[in-house]
């Protein structure tokens, strides 16, 4: 094989999807509660963005940011829309998107120094990497850039000790999804906010998995009335087209003016085509209701029916964003569900997190809490054997 090892792929080739329905090379079905790690929220293959990038590519495929792409523009507007952002830039990916909020910062502030959490994630280039606060992620590399600094996540008093008027931003995720699927405390994010505006830092959030209908607001930060300078966003942006995108207030464009920043495919017509078809149904009142009620549901059938169990230690998440902390490593019970027809992926060593597409229905749900409550009522007597 020609491929760098980065990966340690299950033994699965997925040759067909439609909406939560995946089929690999052998012709079995699959529940994709995985979504290809909150990417695909309008399930495999959504008719009205494979529409859309279809027209697109019967148009013009790539033109480059050196030219006017209405596309791109319309897709900023429907982002920006209702809250206090102001202006977008495109890009690739969640790391990308963080990267430029990371440049952002430093260069709107005159500051270096950038705050985030332990167990955080933001990306895998060198500055992102830096930011994560996974030291697995960061092993082998050699000096990460030195202008990071991590605090414990969810800890107020942490947030408070803070007296540094030398800080660009603090960066933080609303829940921690690498991280293990952890909300953040509304006590915990508002204490954030406040020290930014008493130190003159900018509030990054970042969304690239809680965002765009995942936690059943367009973003999370929108649950706790934040008010961020800067949000990034990528994964379920573009339905799986890869396209990335970092939001800020109107009082940062000189920071990013003509030559400060830039990227070859970002935003080009056909990410842009598929931005544009899926903010138009996730971005719509009803549909983020329905995200909310569907994950309230998951939720409680899974505590009704994992809530007894002893392997089961916690239910945790919002909107169709669930983790299930195990006492046991959770990659055995990953395997065996995708034995079973359920596609689940880790959150950490120990839990076993949820990402369905958005538009899941509620026999797939049904189906898929069957599923893993049998494989863990199966762990749970091995243990108590």
């Amino acid at each position: 094989m020609s491929l760098f090892p980065t990966y340690n792929r299950f033994p699965l080739t997925i040759v067909s999807g439609s909406g939560t329905t995946v089929t690999d090379d052998e012709g079995k079905d699959y529940l994709d509660f995985v979504s290809g790690i909150a990417v695909c929220n309008l399930g495999h293959r959504p008719p009205e963005v494979q529409r859309a990038i279809q027209q697109q590519l019967d148009q013009v495929w790539h033109v480059s940011n050196l030219y006017q792409i209405p596309l791109q523009e319309k897709a900023a507007d429907k982002l920006t829309e209702g809250n206090n952002l102001d202006h977008v830039f495109f890009c690739n990916s969640g790391a990308e998107a963080n990267e430029a909020a990371i440049k952002l910062a430093r260069k709107h502030t005159g500051k270096e120094k950038i705050i985030t959490f332990k167990q955080s994630f933001h990306g895998r280039t060198f500055a992102t990497m830096s930011a994560t606060g996974q030291e697995k992620i960061q092993q082998g590399f050699g000096t990460l850039l030195p202008t990071f600094e991590y605090l414990p996540y969810n800890d107020v008093d942490a947030v408070k000790q803070i007296e540094d008027d030398e800080v660009a931003a603090i960066m933080v995720e609303v829940i921690q999804g690498e991280g293990g699927v952890v909300p953040g405390t509304a006590a915990f994010l508002q204490a954030i906010q406040e020290k930014c505006r008493n130190i003159g830092a900018l509030l990054i959030i970042d969304e690239v998995q809680t965002g765009i209908g995942r936690t059943g607001a367009r973003f999370a930060y929108e649950h706790h009335q934040l008010d961020p300078d800067i949000v990034t966003s990528a994964k379920g942006l573009g339905s799986g087209f890869p396209v990335g995108a970092m939001l800020g207030k109107a009082d940062h464009k000189e920071a990013f003016s003509a030559g400060s920043h830039g990227t070859t495919f970002g935003g080009n017509p056909l990410a842009s085509a598929a931005v544009n078809a899926t903010l138009e149904t996730i971005f719509s009142t009803e549909f983020l209701e329905d995200v909310q009620q569907k994950g309230e549901r998951l939720q409680g059938k899974l505590r009704e029916e994992l809530g007894d169990l002893n392997v089961v230690k916690e239910i945790r998440g919002q909107g169709l964003m669930v983790g299930i902390e195990l006492d046991v490593e959770a990659i055995q019970i990953i395997h065996t569900l995708r034995e079973k027809g359920l596609l689940a992926v880790l959150a950490g060593p120990k839990v076993v997190r949820l990402l369905p597409p958005l538009n899941v229905s509620e026999e797939e749900i049904s189906e898929a809490v069957k599923i893993l409550a049998a494989v863990l009522q199966e762990q749970d007597q091995m243990q108590n054997a």
